[in-house]
């Protein structure tokens, strides 16, 4: 869909009734080919979006608040524009809803209609919400001695580490991940997770890699697939699992999951 069809970036009224023609699907064949990814994707995995703006009316006309976590099969055709699931979820604010059973079936048909695919919703109160910043396992990359200059996407920084015939088992993750958002260029910061099986990476590399997309504008969803493509590319791991951890923007964050070796995060 052309950016200028999208919400995002655009001075926009806050609808508070239902209303769900809202929602505005990007088919996600646009971002894959762009990349070069072949068809059928290489990888399994899932979009898991939290969102913490959800509000709605009993049917006494009093209001409740929670949570939604959405998982999205990285299989949907298409992926939904946050700033329009944003506006989509704010119209149900004045609207009455017998039950929350009600709530969960609305968005479960209307959210599995603008993925193209059977997606899995959950309400949760806001008891059970994560962290704001997950502490993720394995080695840090953040404190390795690099100097970087490169900030555009260069699959080139990758390589593996020279005289090394071991397979590695290794668990990374970075803090420093920046991307930008295509439609507006707002910062899009995240924390990476990358675990693998295989020849060993060289670390200074990986970082400077993942740093390399700071100033590259793609959705989330297109990001972590491209740096699960260049990683296979470029490194041949027998087993990669790659994820993306993105700070809440607008009251919503996503999180996409890519991997050979496990279907969800």
């Amino acid at each position: 869909m052309a950016g200028s069809d999208l919400p995002l970036g655009k001075p926009t009224g806050y609808i508070d009734t239902y209303t769900p023609s809202l929602l505005h699907s990007i088919p996600r064949s646009e971002a894959r080919q762009r990349i070069g990814l072949p068809e059928p994707v290489m990888f399994t995995g899932e979009d898991v979006w939290w969102c913490y703006e959800l509000t709605w009316l009993d049917d006494g006309g009093k209001p409740y608040v929670a949570a939604l976590q959405l998982n999205v099969p990285c299989t949907s055709a298409s992926i939904v524009e946050s700033k329009s699931l944003k506006l989509y979820l704010n119209s149900f604010a004045q609207t009455r809803f017998n039950s929350n059973l009600d709530v969960l079936n609305t968005l479960n048909s209307d959210l599995s209609v603008a993925f193209q695919a059977p997606v899995i919703v959950q309400l949760l109160e806001l008891n059970q919400l994560p962290t704001p910043v997950e502490q993720l396992p394995g080695f840090c990359l953040d404190s390795l001695d690099v100097q970087i200059d490169d900030y555009e996407v260069n699959p080139t920084l990758l390589e593996l580490e020279e005289g090394e015939d071991r397979r590695a088992k290794e668990t990374l993750h970075t803090t420093l991940f920046r991307s930008l958002c295509p439609v507006t260029g707002q910062p899009d910061f995240a924390s990476v997770f990358i675990s693998y099986l295989g020849r060993p990476i060289e670390r200074s590399g990986l970082l400077s890699y993942l740093v390399s997309y700071r100033c590259h504008q793609a959705f989330h969803e297109a990001t972590m697939e491209q740096v699960y493509y260049d990683l296979m590319q470029r490194c041949r791991p027998e087993q990669l699992s790659v994820s993306g951890h993105f700070l809440r923007r607008g009251g919503i964050d996503i999180n996409p999951f890519r991997s050979n070796v496990e279907s969800g995060a």
